[in-house]
């Protein structure tokens, strides 16, 4: 077999036999020590419903190798459920997860000296978790996604997890009655799968497909069907042909093949996480990329898809309309799409989306005609100004407004601004400030979902600015603006913010600033402490050591 094998150095030699004996007890026989030990990092848990039926597509995936002429090797990694944590101190635990993730695959394939590594995840940090790892090793692999999880039906009305936390800030505001908040939350969630909008889960499988690093469709299928055991058992038999072929993360993700993956992200009205995780992701695989390049692409990509959160449909409408193929076919058509970039399959996407029409079917509405977008550009903006000089990230997409100057409402962490939002405190006009959630202050930059689901349903979304050094669930929207680097708890000017001062966001401007003349913000900033850490011991305090800006990925395997 035409490959530079890895496990050589555990399977051949005589010097090798002890290591012999113990393959030889897990399944190996005579004529399986010359092919490739292929790794099957498989998510699945019952933490989540994102990853409940993992293990069924890991099994499928396993039996498929074999076929194919490898041997497999499964192995565990761990997931936090983002919707479940969400509002708690365990979402401190959400972005650490993914380098959790990352180091673990890294660990069990180097350790283990494996010649491939096949990942199938399903919540949020799965993803990012495993390209990093994928990226840093080099060596064949490819992502299996678990599959989107299908709507939820109440009163005609497709529902999502967003929908269980904004009948919250609705319930608060005396518009629905505890019984009818009762009724959402046991229609959201019918079965398994990752939250079905647009949201994170989804964003990142758009992504990895648009790539290279995933195959074609595979990124909508529903959890629950066929296909999806169907394509997790095709993507084993892509990558024992890739390590045929050697063909390398590293070949595939490229400076051209992320650009294809944010212009994806764009079209499909991606989650703001995806900036921090493809800053993570490309200096993982060594590719240049800053946080002003979401911007300049932003600003050529039209927004096309009509996608929860701020729109209308979910992932599995996308599945039906044509897929992430469909929106790669029409960016390619456009001039924004890279077709020289080589995939998982060996092929390039321009070979790959030969056959997809041009244009997308005029019968359905998830996907809209070129000519009319839902956004003529891209809805991922990064602002700058003197409240966030490295760079910060508003999802200005569903915004009737994208320009707020207010009064700041300043709050240390986010249960002291949610109790404000339940109590009703915040006014329209407002500018909400959410500080010291940051990578380091966190430590772990929480997602920030319940006060601004809390907002929208008290009906405050239009009129409510709110700024965090921490992040957002893929399911916000509204006139919030997050990542905002340098955080607070190094001393950046949102730890300067007093209750009152005058902050203006700008999406069209990409402005962020605090109104407070420059003498005044010398003086608050000499007289500024730095607060002692949260965590002292464990994994929050390694990670708050560790972990870089924001506007670097939060990467915490940097200089």
């Amino acid at each position: 077999m035409p490959y530079n094998k890895c496990s050589q150095a555990i399977t051949q030699g005589a010097q090798r036999s002890p290591s012999r004996a113990m393959l030889r007890a897990v399944g190996f026989s005579d004529t399986d020590f010359d092919k490739p030990i292929v790794g099957v990092a498989n998510g699945f848990s019952t933490i989540t419903p994102c990853n409940m039926g993992l293990n069924e597509l890991a099994i499928n995936a396993e039996s498929a190798l074999k076929q194919a002429g490898a041997m497999p090797q499964m192995f565990g990694t761990i997931t936090v459920s983002d919707g479940i944590s969400m509002g708690t101190e365990g979402m401190k635990y959400s972005l650490v997860s993914r380098e959790v993730i990352a180091d673990s695959i890294e660990t069990a394939v180097r350790g283990e000296s494996m010649d491939g590594v096949i990942a199938i995840g399903g919540c949020d940090k799965n993803m990012p978790g495993a390209m990093i790892a994928m990226a840093r090793m080099n060596v064949p692999a490819i992502f299996v996604y678990g599959g989107t999880i299908k709507p939820g039906h109440y009163k005609g009305q497709d529902l999502t997890i967003v929908s269980s936390f904004e009948a919250v800030g609705q319930y608060a505001a005396h518009k629905i009655d505890e019984q009818e908040l009762l009724a959402v939350e046991r229609h959201a969630c019918p079965g398994a799968g990752s939250c079905g909008g647009m949201f994170t889960a989804n964003t990142m499988s758009s992504a990895f497909e648009a790539m290279g690093m995933s195959l074609p469709y595979s990124s909508t299928m529903a959890a629950e069907d066929d296909e999806k055991r169907v394509s997790a058992a095709r993507s084993a038999e892509a990558l024992v042909d890739a390590i045929k072929q050697q063909i390398r993360p590293r070949d595939i993700i490229t400076r051209k093949s992320i650009e294809n993956a944010i212009a994806v992200i764009m079209a499909v009205g991606g989650s703001t996480n995806a900036v921090l995780h493809f800053l993570a992701i490309a200096h993982a695989a060594e590719v240049e990329l800053s946080i002003d390049d979401f911007e300049r692409m932003r600003g050529k990509v039209p927004v096309l898809c009509n996608l929860k959160p701020s729109g209308r449909y979910v992932a599995t409408d996308l599945h039906q309309a044509g897929g992430v193929p469909q929106v790669m076919k029409m960016l390619l058509e456009h001039g924004l799409l890279h077709g020289d970039c080589m995939t998982i399959s060996g092929q390039t996407v321009a070979e790959i989306l030969r056959d997809i029409p041009a244009t997308p079917r005029k019968d359905q509405d998830v996907i809209r005609q070129w000519e009319n977008p839902m956004y003529a550009q891209g809805h991922l903006a990064i602002l700058k100004g003197n409240l966030s000089t490295e760079g910060c990230v508003a999802k200005i997409s569903g915004v009737k407004n994208p320009k707020i100057t207010g009064p700041a409402r300043v709050f240390e962490s986010e249960e002291t601004c949610m109790a404000a939002i339940l109590a009703r405190e915040i006014q329209p006009g407002d500018v909400v400030v959410i500080r010291y959630e940051g990578p380091k202050g966190g430590p772990g930059m929480r997602e920030m979902l319940s006060p601004t689901s809390a907002l929208i349903g008290e009906g405050l979304g239009d009129s409510v600015g709110l700024i965090t050094d921490g992040r957002f669930s893929g399911g916000t929207y509204g006139m919030v603006v997050g990542h905002v680097a340098p955080e607070a708890f190094v001393g950046g000017t949102i730890a300067l913010v007093h209750e009152g001062d005058s902050i203006t966001i700008d999406a069209e401007q990409r402005l962020l600033q605090l109104n407070v003349v420059e003498e005044e913000l010398a003086r608050r900033r000499a007289a500024w402490q730095p607060p002692a850490p949260r965590y002292t011991r464990g994994v929050l305090a390694k990670y708050a050591k560790l972990v870089s800006s924001a506007s670097r990925g939060a990467i915490t395997d940097g200089s």
